[in-house]
């Protein structure tokens, strides 16, 4: 799979049975639909990124969904944490988070 943001190649996060991924440049985050929610508590060790290169790739919105073909993502915002911006498929309902 590669990085909908930087095009890198992602990696598959190794916890529980997730099947999540992370990218090898940028450490953003791409979940499958509801993984976001089983690995929310184990956030520190998922979202290793560094905050800067998160908030330069949180610039780029216009990308599309790395599992389905031609799908665009949609900009979504957490709102129980309006500071959490990210990217959700109306598809696969995957979700790409920045670093």
């Amino acid at each position: 799979m590669q990085c909908p943001k930087c095009s890198s190649p992602m990696e598959t996060i190794d916890l529980l049975s997730s099947r999540s991924q992370r990218c090898t440049n940028c450490s953003g985050l791409w979940f499958f639909m509801g993984e976001e929610r089983l690995l929310k508590a184990q956030a520190e060790v998922v979202d290793t990124g560094d905050a800067a290169v998160g908030a330069q790739y949180n610039h780029v919105d216009r990308i599309k969904c790395p599992t389905c073909a031609d799908s665009q993502l949609v900009r979504m915002v957490d709102p129980q944490q309006p500071h959490i911006w990210f990217e959700s498929c109306s598809f696969c309902f995957g979700r790409f988070y920045d670093a």
